[in-house]
């Protein structure tokens, strides 16, 4: 008997799409506090000084509950903010309470551009990335623009020194059993969902929940 000829990167990524988006309001804000509980009080968040988020769309779990603690406790919170040129390139802009956000090409939040408030990628501690899907060594499959990867493309050239910690966060519906990676993909340090951890490389090991 023959095994099922694997899914296509599109296909996967359009079926995982459709899963998380098929979650109601009431499940999706049951997801964010679970992620809260998850995150909040785990060592690598509350040592950080530097943390990136990002703001959900598309059905993506929600981590602003842990956007608003980070700035509680007076930790230097970021977003992603796409470059009008080159097209291709996304850089991580410091947010504060209150600041005006816009619409982005893509219809997704960000802070206007001000480079005097960005920071290098490699002086951030903490990077919490959105995912469409996800397996337990650190594979993650992103939406497809590939700017996260390109940000974050230099960590294949860093053997020891290697900032920041990268953690997926996911809907456990995002989960699949495993990820086919490109030479282009940057792994994960683990993935978080609502319900556990997934823990792919020893940063995490010696700091588990």
């Amino acid at each position: 008997m023959t095994e099922p000829a694997p899914l296509s990167r599109p296909h996967l990524r359009r079926m995982l799409r459709k899963a998380r988006r098929a979650l109601t309001p009431s499940e999706q804000r049951q997801a964010a506090h679970g992620l809260y509980r998850q995150l909040a009080q785990h060592p690598l968040f509350r040592r950080a000084k530097h943390i990136s988020l990002y703001l959900p769309t598309d059905g993506e779990i929600d981590p602003r509950l842990l956007l608003r603690a980070a700035q509680r406790r007076g930790k230097a919170t970021y977003l992603p903010v796409l470059s009008a040129w080159p097209r291709t390139k996304m850089v991580f802009q410091r947010v504060r309470p209150g600041d005006k956000l816009l619409p982005n090409r893509f219809r997704i939040l960000e802070p206007r551009v001000n480079a005097r408030r960005q920071r290098q990628v490699w002086a951030l501690d903490l990077v919490l990335l959105p995912l469409v899907g996800f397996d337990d060594v650190g594979g993650r499959l992103g939406m497809g623009g590939g700017f996260y990867d390109r940000s974050l493309a230099y960590l294949a050239r860093r053997q020891s020194w290697r900032k920041p910690t990268l953690l997926g966060l996911a809907h456990e519906c995002q989960k699949v059993e495993r990820l086919a990676q490109a030479s282009w993909d940057v792994p994960l340090v683990g993935t978080v969902t609502d319900k556990q951890w997934y823990v792919a490389q020893t940063p995490l090991e010696t700091a588990a929940p």
